[in-house]
């Protein structure tokens, strides 16, 4: 047995047979002679067809956020600047899988120099011009493997238009050698429940059809396992899955103690199972692709549709989170130098300022037409201040619940003088990583930093949650870490009054909670404060349940069969 290391996506153990993802097609030698109109109606038939495939998996994924990528490649392919280009390349010689490459590499590195939600839209490009060479030179498109049975997919890593159409019954698990914990196939495995391990080097040296073993807890990837080992820990997966299908109700600790379990979505359609409430509405998902913003009525049918989905619960809507790192044409931000850290989040609305209260009165309107508890966060706060402002717009547009998203490591800092302004906090663990490590959510060298466990991470979330002891108020946490059962414990502990996750996660956690005691918790996020790395923060953590009487939980959270 051979075993590797990489980082836990997606909790979950799995094992079985691997299979890579099918290679992009190989670029032939540039052709001697072009006929230009030839190679032209070449491109075209090659983005026709893309175009429709993208759509069609588009139509068909299980996932609005792969969707939502997926139509943003159909945009890409059919944008008239990229066709003009590679018709300019083949008049200077270039055939149409050449033309093609040459133009997208210069799209990439237009991308990668932006930095933030551009450079996060480099593999998109790289998946694109896959397909299009693929379509002019007439053979399959790129993409996830069918062997016939289950199997573990592996991969470098995963284009949306890859993971757009897994399904979790054939593909056990996932492990990339790329990507980040907040990757889009890092997110996607935790919402379908697939078992992920991103960021595992030497997965690519395991050869097609060899038994492997995967804990999406703790990254742990073991080459090389037995037929027995593949049948005993898919077997615990199953029975895991069949308990987890019978888990109902609100999340308590065994003792008693709420913890609200929420939902994170974008759309009515991502409303999946019992739910106690929505803890992360996304909005932008009505905003992307377009020229123009959306109109009032267009935004309160949206709205009203998930709100009617949801009578007598609550349901927080962040306004719209998008800027110069997630460029909306309609906006016309300028160029900024360094977009992640500039005009982003709620800092729009100083330069369209109608954005945010065309949103504002629609969501009121939609609130006031439904039985649903509407509660509307901003994101990217960084001062009281900014809170202050927020707070009282919502108020103006009658919505009684105004709160904000802590992405911005100083908001952390002064939770307590923000929350004199407003009725609750929802941290965002995924931005809040980010911005206090300095180290960008999609550069995969620096995934180790974004790791939740980051003890630096863990004082900040603690600092937020006594801030909303001392004034009363709800602090939640809608970053991809709520949907760890064991992080939830600390959370728990800390004094978080809710997390939100993929609905999928939902029985893991609640499960995870039930099986402690508010004290203990209490004492499990005292022992991962103090802890000096993530990797003893996880020990010490796996430690105390085990103390607590924590003996089987969960093939998925840590407990490794190597045969």
């Amino acid at each position: 047995m051979r075993e590797l290391r990489g980082i836990g996506a997606s909790p979950g153990g799995a094992a079985g047979p691997v299979y890579r993802l099918a290679p992009p097609p190989a670029l032939p030698p540039l052709a001697e002679t072009v006929d230009p109109a030839a190679e032209k109606t070449a491109v075209r038939e090659a983005v026709l067809a893309v175009a429709a495939d993208l759509t069609r998996r588009a139509d068909t994924a299980v996932d609005a956020t792969a969707a939502e990528v997926l139509r943003a490649q159909v945009m890409m392919a059919q944008d008239e600047t990229l066709i003009d280009a590679a018709d300019t390349a083949i008049d200077g010689g270039a055939d149409a899988p050449h033309a093609i490459t040459d133009v997208l590499a210069g799209h990439r590195a237009a991308f990668e120099a932006a930095g933030g939600y551009l450079a996060e839209r480099v593999s998109d490009l790289d998946d694109l011009r896959d397909r299009l060479v693929a379509a002019c030179l007439g053979q399959p498109m790129p993409g996830v493997p069918d062997p016939g049975h289950p199997y573990l997919l592996i991969a470098r890593d995963l284009a949306p238009a890859d993971t757009a159409g897994l399904q979790p019954g054939l593909v056990l698990g996932l492990v990339t050698a790329e990507g980040g914990p907040t990757s889009h196939t890092a997110i996607l495995a935790r919402t379908l429940g697939i078992p992920a391990v991103v960021r595992c080097a030497g997965i690519l040296d395991v050869t097609d059809g060899a038994l492997v073993s995967l804990d999406g807890a703790s990254g742990v990837v073991v080459a090389g396992v037995s037929a027995d080992t593949v049948r005993t820990v898919n077997a615990n997966r199953l029975a895991e899955i069949e308990r987890r299908a019978r888990s109902h109700g609100p999340g308590r600790t065994r003792d008693g103690h709420p913890v609200a379990l929420l939902a994170n979505i974008g759309s009515a359609r991502d409303l999946t199972g019992e739910v106690e409430g929505v803890g992360l509405f996304r909005t932008e998902l009505l905003y992307l692709d377009r020229s123009d913003a959306p109109s009032h009525d267009e935004q309160v049918a949206a709205y009203r549709d998930v709100f009617a989905a949801l009578p007598g619960r609550k349901v927080v809507v962040r306004t719209l989170d998008a800027g110069a790192d997630k460029p909306l044409p309609f906006l016309r931000l300028a160029d900024e130098p360094n977009p992640a850290l500039g005009v982003r989040g709620l800092r729009v609305a100083r330069q369209a300022p109608t954005v945010l209260t065309t949103q504002l009165a629609a969501i009121a309107a939609a609130a006031a037409a439904t039985d649903a508890d509407v509660w509307v966060m901003a994101p990217m706060v960084a001062t009281a201040a900014e809170a202050a402002a927020f707070a009282e717009s919502c108020r103006e547009y009658g919505l009684p619940t105004a709160g904000v998203m802590i992405e911005v490591p100083a908001a952390a800092l002064r939770a307590g003088q923000v929350l004199r302004h407003v009725d609750f906090l929802s941290v965002g663990t995924n931005d809040l990583s980010q911005y206090t490590f300095a180290a960008d959510r999609m550069c995969g060298d620096l995934a180790d930093l974004l790791d939740p466990w980051q003890p630096a991470l863990i004082a900040l979330l603690a600092a937020c949650a006594t801030a909303g002891v001392a004034a009363g108020k709800p602090v939640g946490v809608c970053g991809e870490s709520a949907a760890d059962p064991s992080f939830a414990l600390v959370l728990a502990g800390l004094g978080i009054t809710s997390l939100s996750m993929a609905p999928r996660s939902i029985p893991a956690v609640r499960e995870s909670l039930a099986a402690h005691t508010l004290n203990e918790c209490r004492q499990i996020a005292e022992a991962a404060l103090a802890a000096p790395s993530p990797e003893a923060a996880r020990a010490a953590v796996a430690v105390l349940r085990v103390s607590y009487g924590w003996a089987t939980a969960a093939p998925d959270e840590g407990i490794r069969i190597c045969g």
